[in-house]
C-alpha cells in the first residue's frame, strides 16, 4: 500500500523516538511510514538531549501530508510563553492545522535542579489562557498571573488560530483541570480497563460542571503494545523495563490510580537489586535484570495493564480501551514498523463511527 492510498485509522497514534534514541532524524522515516500505515497521528514526547518538539514536529510536518502530530508533552516552564505559542502557530501552519500542543506537569525534582519553578495547575490554566489569547491575535498587557508577569506580549493582530491544547493527566486534579480547560487529554500507560474508564468519567464530570460538552473533550488512552514479532529482549524492555522505571520515578502515583496495592510498591523500591541498580530499567536494564523484576517483584497483574500477545490479541486490547469510554488510542513504546500487524488486525474489527474523528488529535470534530 502506497502512503497516498493508506486508509488511515484517526482513533489510533504511536510515539515517535520511543523511549531512548541518540538519532533524532529517525523521526523522518518513523513519520512516513506511520502515515503510511494508517495510523492517525504522531504523538512527540520532548526529552532534554535530542527530543526537541519544536524541531520534531517540524520535521513531522514536513514530510507527511495527512498524520496529526502532538507535541506530547512539554512543560509551560521550560519556555516563554510567547515563544511556546510561536512555536505552536509555526507547527500549526506548516503542518495546515494538524498540530495540537501537548501540556504536562513534569517532575518537581528535575525542575529544582533546574532552577524552575514547580508546575501547578493554575499555572496552567494561567498559561493556556495567554497561549489562546495570542492565538486569537490580542495583546496580552500587564498580566499578572500564576503563570509569571509579562508587561506585553503579542504576536499578530491578523490571527485567529485554532490550536487545541492536550493534558497529560494521572491524578484527579490533573483530570478535572483537563476537563475544565483542555481540548484533549492523554491519560498514562499501564492502567487497568477500571482505572482508565473512571478517569474518563472524571474528565467529562468535570468538563460538565464547567459548562462544556463533556464529548468535547476528546481522551487518549495510552496502551503499552507488545506484540509478539518483537524480539524478546525488546519486549522485556517494553514491558518490564518500562513498567519498572515508572514505579523508580512515580509509582505512587500509578498505583494510586490502579488501585494496586502499594505494598508491593513498597517492597519493590526497598528491593536491594532496585535500590542499587544504576539508571532507569527501560535505558540499560539487560534481559537477566528485566527477568528478574518480573519473576520477583512486578505481579503478573500489573504488567497486563497493556497489550500483549498476536496482533489479533494486542488489537482486541484496542477495543477494550475504546469500551471503557476512551475516544482514541495511543499504542505506546513501539515503533511504527512494529505497530504495522496491530493496524492490520484492527482493520476488520473498527467500528466506522470512527471515521468521524478529525486527523488532528486535540479535537473531537
Amino acid at each position: 500500500m502506497s502512503p497516498g492510498t493508506a486508509v488511515q485509522y484517526p482513533e489510533l497514534a504511536g510515539y515517535g523516538l520511543a523511549g531512548h534514541t541518540d538519532s533524532p532524524r529517525d523521526v523522518v522515516a518513523e513519520a512516513r511510514l506511520a502515515e503510511e500505515i494508517g495510523l492517525g497521528s504522531l504523538f512527540l514526547s520532548e526529552r532534554f538531549n535530542v527530543k526537541d518538539a519544536g524541531v520534531m514536529a517540524g520535521a513531522v510536518a514536513g514530510v507527511t501530508e495527512r498524520l496529526g502530530i502532538a507535541t506530547a508533552a512539554t512543560n509551560h516552564v521550560t519556555r516563554h510563553p510567547l515563544v511556546t505559542a510561536t512555536m505552536a502557530t509555526t507547527a500549526h501552519r506548516m503542518s495546515q492545522g494538524r498540530y495540537a500542543l501537548g501540556l504536562g506537569r513534569g517532575f518537581d525534582v528535575l525542575f529544582d535542579l533546574m532552577g524552575l519553578p514547580r508546575i501547578t495547575g493554575a499555572q496552567m490554566e494561567d498559561a493556556i489562557g495567554i497561549y489562546r489569547r495570542l492565538w486569537r491575535g490580542e495583546s496580552v498587557v500587564g498580566h499578572e498571573g500564576p503563570a509569571g508577569s509579562y508587561p506585553y506580549l503579542h504576536q499578530d493582530s491578523t490571527f485567529d488560530e485554532r490550536i487545541p491544547v492536550l493534558m497529560m493527566a494521572i491524578g484527579d486534579r490533573s483530570l478535572e483541570l483537563a476537563g475544565r480547560v483542555a481540548d484533549g487529554v492523554v491519560l498514562h500507560t499501564f492502567l487497568t480497563d477500571e482505572a482508565l474508564a473512571r478517569m474518563v468519567r472524571v474528565v467529562r464530570d468535570s468538563a460538565e460542571r464547567a459548562g462544556r460538552d463533556p464529548a468535547s473533550v476528546r481522551v487518549w488512552s495510552v496502551l503499552a503494545t507488545i506484540e509478539d514479532s518483537i524480539d524478546e529482549q525488546a519486549r522485556l524492555r517494553k514491558l518490564v523495563g518500562r513498567l519498572a522505571t515508572y514505579l523508580q520515578g512515580y509509582g505512587a502515583v500509578l498505583v494510586r490510580a490502579n488501585g494496586w496495592d502499594p505494598e508491593v510498591l513498597r517492597r519493590f523500591r526497598e528491593d536491594p537489586f532496585v535500590t542499587g541498580y544504576a539508571g532507569a530499567f527501560d535505558a540499560v536494564g539487560t534481559p537477566d535484570d528485566l527477568q528478574q523484576l518480573a519473576d520477583r517483584l512486578l505481579p503478573a497483574e500489573w504488567l497486563a495493564a497493556s497489550a500483549t500477545g498476536s496482533a489479533q490479541q494486542c488489537a482486541a486490547r484496542i477495543q477494550d480501551q475504546l469500551d471503557a469510554g476512551a475516544d482514541s488510542v495511543v499504542l505506546h513504546g513501539a515503533t511504527p514498523t512494529e505497530l504495522r500487524p496491530v493496524v492490520e488486525a484492527w482493520a476488520p474489527l473498527r467500528a466506522a463511527g470512527l471515521d468521524a474523528l478529525p486527523a488532528n488529535p486535540g479535537w473531537m470534530s
